[in-house]
């Protein structure tokens, strides 16, 4: 039996989010089953029309009400709490290779989560199963245990000179 890991992509960095669905797109390639759970975000863009036309092996789910900054929405909060149960579901079922879990690190440093609750979810992952925690800040125990980190950092970055994000690229 192939064992799954724990990976952890995080920084200040863009690409956490884009290596994730690189990795996706190879799962999908070995045809292995896939689930990706979305925190914090809502907005629907480029990636989420993609992953729709790859039938089959990917199912796809968004916990958030959106970006949050300081203000912290009960309706933010809801969301991602019920994210973290249907995720815990999502695992036990054994029935995903894959499952990333795209944003939580954000959800977690926001308060959104606790850690108690994500290292329970981490506890659960079948042995099989290689699971990817993104987000900036990632907590120092989900670093701990994991079994690879890597964290983006910004040496330079367009939109410090005012570029919006852009539908293709960062959206």
């Amino acid at each position: 039996m192939r064992k799954g890991y724990l990976q952890v992509y995080t920084g200040e960095g863009k690409g956490k989010t884009t290596a994730a669905l690189g990795l996706v797109l190879r799962a999908y390639g070995a045809g292995l089953k896939i689930f990706i759970g979305q925190f914090i975000k809502r907005r629907i863009c480029s990636e989420h029309e993609a992953l729709k036309k790859l039938s089959g092996n990917i199912q796809f789910k968004q916990y958030g009400t959106g970006f949050i900054k300081n203000n912290i929405s009960k309706a933010a909060k809801e969301a991602a709490v019920k994210g973290l149960e249907e995720v815990n579901n999502v695992l036990t079922s054994g029935r995903y290779d894959l499952v990333i879990l795209d944003e939580i690190n954000v959800a977690l440093h926001y308060g959104l989560i606790n850690i108690d609750d994500v290292m329970k979810i981490i506890d659960v992952k079948p042995l099989k199963t290689e699971l990817v925690l993104t987000g900036r800040y990632a907590h120092k125990k989900v670093i701990e245990r994991a079994d690879l980190v890597t964290e983006m950092k910004v040496i330079k970055h367009y939109m410090d000179s005012g570029v919006k994000a852009r539908k293709g690229i960062e959206c």
